[in-house]
């Protein structure tokens, strides 16, 4: 059987919500094992508390069975072993510390200071475990004075400055409706974890992997020279159009909206072919790059005009036979369901551990493929606590001595 990159190497998960489970999501998928340690006090990871939820029936607004599973917790979830576990009992720790001791990677997303309060910071785990890859998903840093800052989606946006980089130049910020810095972190600490695990599988030695929300996000925004593009003359937001590439941007059509990318001279040829306007292509104005640039108000509005009486399909048939890029500009439902990413598993669907998988419910796959690794996702998530016997049965642990943990508050 092909098995992922991963395969053979233990992870354990301590993260809760939408970054620290993303992260640990991928490394499932990329064949390792994930153990998931919940809350059983606060009833486990917060997404299993996320409306809506799959019963019996379907959809439901709200929890109606014990076998109710949140939608998110069926996303995030997948091909993960959970067991219970209360770090704050006292006894908690050195159950703990058997389950990290043969582990290869441990993920957690607490807020700053936790893990030290509870004796599982990095400094403690590495005494049970040299060769540990401890990753750390944090607001503003492992250990960072953040003071009572929340490592929250949309405060990490606001600090970022990319909620200045779309809309129009005079309106608000926009918050981005998906949840980019809770997305962009995971995808840099997989990054960073998988570097940590080939520098372990060297030397011998293990590490802590330092990944903030505010950083990963941040470095996106610095890949493009705002500054330097503002110092010479372009706008930081420039709404639908993006002058410095024209022509580039959405436009409206009779029926809908549609996107065009054309930067080059072939492919500003290919716009003002598509759109009538042959005779553009060697005039002072609009026959360079950097004229095109100098009157993108002028060429965006010819464009726009155009497509004003065009529908999509007649807009998008001249712009394809012209060798012009562009695409029309689709819902997510409708992105969801491309066959390109639904074939290759970019898209796949979500299924109830009991209940199986309804009709439209989708949730992202692996957003990559190897030619002979597997990279997948399994269908299910587990329900709260669902290993704990298990999982420390594989340790040594008694029946007796898991009843009696359980009866105590432990687990």
């Amino acid at each position: 059987m092909n098995k992922g990159p991963l395969h053979g190497k233990t992870v354990v998960d301590l993260t809760t919500a939408l970054a620290g489970p993303y992260a640990t999501l991928l490394l499932s998928g990329l064949g390792a094992r994930v153990i998931k340690v919940e809350n059983p006090v606060r009833g486990g990871d917060s997404s299993r508390n996320n409306s809506p939820y799959i019963s019996a029936e379907g959809l439901s607004a709200q929890r109606t069975s014990p076998e109710d599973m949140s939608v998110s917790m069926m996303l995030r979830g997948r091909g993960k072993e959970s067991m219970t576990l209360n770090l704050k009992h006292p006894e908690s720790r050195a159950v703990l510390m058997d389950v990290i001791r043969d582990a290869d990677i441990l993920v957690e997303n607490y807020s700053a200071g936790v893990t030290k309060r509870l004796g599982i910071d990095y400094a403690s785990v590495r005494t049970v475990n040299e060769k540990l890859v401890y990753t750390s998903i944090s607001g503003f840093g492992a250990g960072s004075d953040s003071g009572d800052r929340k490592a929250m989606d949309t405060i990490v946006q606001a600090l970022s400055g990319i909620m200045t980089t779309a809309g129009e130049p005079d309106d608000p910020p926009v918050r981005f409706g998906l949840p980019v810095g809770d997305l962009v972190a995971p995808l840099s600490a997989v990054i960073g974890t998988l570097g940590a695990v080939l520098h372990a599988e060297r030397t011998g030695e293990g590490q802590h992997v330092d990944v903030s929300m505010l950083g990963a996000l941040t470095s996106l925004v610095a890949c493009e020279p705002f500054d330097a593009l503002e110092s010479v003359g372009f706008p930081l937001r420039t709404g639908a159009y993006v002058p410095r590439l024209a022509p580039f941007g959405t436009f409206e059509a009779v029926d809908g909206w549609f996107a065009i990318c054309a930067p080059t001279d072939q492919f500003a040829a290919g716009v003002l072919r598509a759109i009538g306007r042959p005779d553009l292509l060697e005039s002072e104005d609009f026959g360079t790059r950097d004229a095109r640039v100098t009157n993108s108000k002028r060429l965006h509005g010819l464009i726009a005009g155009w497509a004003a009486e065009q529908t999509l399909e007649a807009a998008l048939g001249a712009l394809d036979r012209e060798g012009a890029p562009a695409a029309p500009v689709r819902t997510t439902a409708e992105a969801v369901r491309d066959p390109q990413v639904t074939e290759r598993r970019e898209v796949v669907p979500l299924e109830h551990p009991e209940f199986g998988h309804f009709d439209g419910l989708l949730g992202s796959g692996m957003p990559f493929r190897y030619s002979s690794s597997a990279a997948q996702l399994q269908p299910t998530a587990p329900h709260l606590g669902q290993h704990t016997a298990s999982i420390l049965g594989d340790l040594g642990y008694t029946q007796e001595t898991i009843a009696s943990l359980g009866e105590d508050g432990v687990l």
